[in-house]
């Protein structure tokens, strides 16, 4: 068995704390993303269940295995994790199966499995027939094909990946994506996605790590995140969601409530075990808004933006009554507002953030 169980563990840089009382319990065969902005954290968790920092408290077990503790660290070559870098790390003077094979080389395997290992992770990530050709004669797409065949021919338990993805164009990395879910699906391997990008996290991953200076902010599936976020700071991280004030919570059957946004009253989903206050912030992402129809009384506000999205257009709005607070929708009708124009918009979802 190849969970992660990361309990209590902290490290700090001289006396710059990078991660604080993180625990974490990643299960068997699951695909975890880590995600956070810049100098959270997220890349020195990867380097101390790599093995390549130490840690100054906490444990890190994978399996039945100690692998890291204040008084206790096995170095990275013994771990037998797979790796991928951002930067592919690939030998620039060995061919594409040289490279491939290589660790299995190092490890003294016999040269025919050697080569049917080789051959099968080459013909699992589509480059069977680039065996012979050197990195620089690949793209960048196919060069962290090459990365992925070279930890797959290892038949690791468990993979981490540094932001992989970081250095190709957008429509690569949407293909990247696929590689890596059929990966997944073909090993069975455990694996920690680094990533600064929230659609890669959402779009692939079981369950996603949100974390801030250090800290875990929560841990849970895409869904949960973008719908019951744990507090403000993952509300307005995912999605671009917005936190507002509301008053006068009142707790409606199991998973909702009443509160007063804006001068309206309005039906959020809550907590099964919200109970009456007279304030909390509530999360909405700009699906939950839209503009009133006519005889409906909306909050009225004024446009401050627009930007065409493709197949919808993006209306930022403030409300008259609050100014300060900006707020986006989305709209794919007929009518196009302008900037400046007064409109008045619903409320039609969003979440109490747990107290």
């Amino acid at each position: 068995m190849s969970a992660i169980q990361i309990s209590h563990l902290s490290k700090s840089f001289t006396i710059q704390p990078v991660l604080n009382d993180v625990s974490l319990n990643i299960r068997h065969g699951e695909f975890v993303a880590v995600l956070g902005p810049s100098g959270c954290g997220k890349t020195t968790l990867l380097r101390t269940i790599a093995g390549f920092e130490p840690v100054n408290s906490g444990t890190i077990t994978v399996g039945d295995r100690l692998f890291s503790s204040s008084d206790f660290h096995v170095a990275p070559e013994k771990r037998d994790l797979g790796i991928v870098f951002q930067n592919y790390a690939l030998w620039p003077h060995m061919s594409v199966e040289e490279n491939v094979a290589y660790s299995l080389k190092v490890a003294g395997m016999d040269r025919n499995e050697r080569r049917t290992r080789m051959q099968d992770a080459l013909a699992l990530v589509g480059l069977g027939d680039y065996a012979t050709r050197r990195p620089a004669d690949l793209s960048g797409g196919q060069r962290q094909r090459v990365a992925l065949a070279r930890c797959l021919v290892t038949r690791p338990g468990v993979v981490l990946l540094d932001e992989p993805l970081a250095n190709l164009d957008v429509h690569l990395r949407a293909a990247m994506e696929e590689e890596f879910s059929r990966f997944h699906q073909h090993t069975g391997a455990t694996l920690l996605y680094i990533t600064h990008d929230q659609q890669e996290a959402m779009a692939i991953a079981d369950r996603v790590v949100v974390m801030n200076e250090g800290k875990v902010m929560q841990f849970a599936t895409p869904q949960t995140l973008y719908r019951e976020p744990a507090n403000a700071m993952v509300a307005s991280f995912i999605d671009d969601g917005r936190v507002i004030p509301a008053q006068n919570i009142l707790p409606a059957e199991s998973g909702s409530a009443l509160a007063e946004i804006l001068g309206r009253q309005v039906r959020l989903r809550a907590s099964p075990d919200q109970t009456p206050v007279v304030s909390a912030q509530v999360c909405v992402h700009a699906d939950d808004l839209r503009f009133a129809q006519a005889g409906e009384q909306g909050i009225a506000a004024r446009i401050t933006r627009v930007i065409y999205r493709g197949g919808y257009h993006q209306y930022d709005v403030e409300p008259l009554s609050t100014p300060e607070l900006r707020l986006s929708l989305h709209s794919s009708a007929g009518r196009r507002w302008c900037i400046g124009d007064n409109v008045t918009f619903i409320i039609t979802d969003g979440w109490i953030i747990p107290q």
